[in-house]
């Protein structure tokens, strides 16, 4: 099949809003929003409806950042960070929850996803802009550098230690068997989302910045589940983290 850039179905832009600022937060929780706009001085009742998420426009001091969430899954993300770039925006920076399947990698440990391995269905549907990987097990999608680079110099700059490399997103949770573990594990990947590779993608096709960092809530690397939501690490590395994309919004 030959893809082209056209469209039928294009987000539009609202007439009654002037274009947003150039920054964007895409946040994955609630919580992690919340906490945001407590530290960017929003007010949390004031947002507007983006798709089924909430959309948080900065005042005269943040007038250039922008949050929104809660999302979750690759095609509802794309649709908040298409609707985004169609509003003005061309910076992103994603947020979210991941589970590590390196025995490396524990609960409340800091990923700064540099790449990550295409299995979710939403990439296939822009051009490979990108990507690389003879099979499709190995296609892989990249984040801007520039952004990247930031966050890791904002991570080092608050002593916070973090792992970089290759992450896995994938569309279907609970079908993350032994089997795409080991093979994972076996090139070095760190841990499993649901976003990343498609933001990453569609970044790229559009021609727009997107990096992300994660926080690890949970791990598979040794074929067991074990859920770290409610450990306290996990937690104050979420709100650490909320606190390092507050200072590198306001450089970017």
């Amino acid at each position: 099949m030959t893809f082209t850039a056209d469209s039928i179905v294009n987000p539009i832009k609202p007439k009654n809003i002037s274009d947003l600022g150039r920054v964007a937060v895409m946040v994955s929780t609630q919580a992690d929003l919340v906490y945001l706009c407590h530290l960017m001085n929003m007010d949390e009742s004031r947002f507007r409806g983006l798709f089924m998420s909430r959309l948080y426009i900065g005042d005269d001091d943040n007038r250039a950042i922008s949050l929104a969430g809660p999302m979750i899954g690759a095609p509802y993300s794309t649709m908040i960070l298409e609707a985004l770039i169609a509003w003005g925006v061309n910076i992103f920076l994603f947020f979210g929850w991941c589970g590590s399947i390196s025995p490396n990698v524990r609960v409340g440990d800091i990923i700064v996803p540099e790449s990550s391995i295409i299995d979710e269905g939403t990439s296939r549907h822009y051009k490979n802009h990108g990507l690389t990987g003879s099979k499709e097990t190995d296609a892989l999608s990249y984040s801007s550098e520039r952004i990247i680079r930031q966050l890791k110099i904002a991570l080092n700059q608050c002593g916070h230690q973090y792992h970089a490399g290759t992450i896995w997103s994938t569309d279907a949770i609970f079908r993350e068997t032994r089997e795409k573990v080991e093979y994972y594990q076996k090139k070095n990947i760190l841990a499993v989302e649901m976003e990343v590779s498609a933001l990453y993608n569609v970044g790229r096709f559009r021609n727009v910045e997107v990096g992300g960092v994660l926080v690890v809530s949970d791990e598979l690397s040794t074929f067991q589940w074990r859920p770290g939501f409610n450990d306290n690490r996990f937690k104050s590395r979420r709100k650490a983290v909320c606190e390092v994309i507050y200072s590198l919004c306001q450089t970017l």
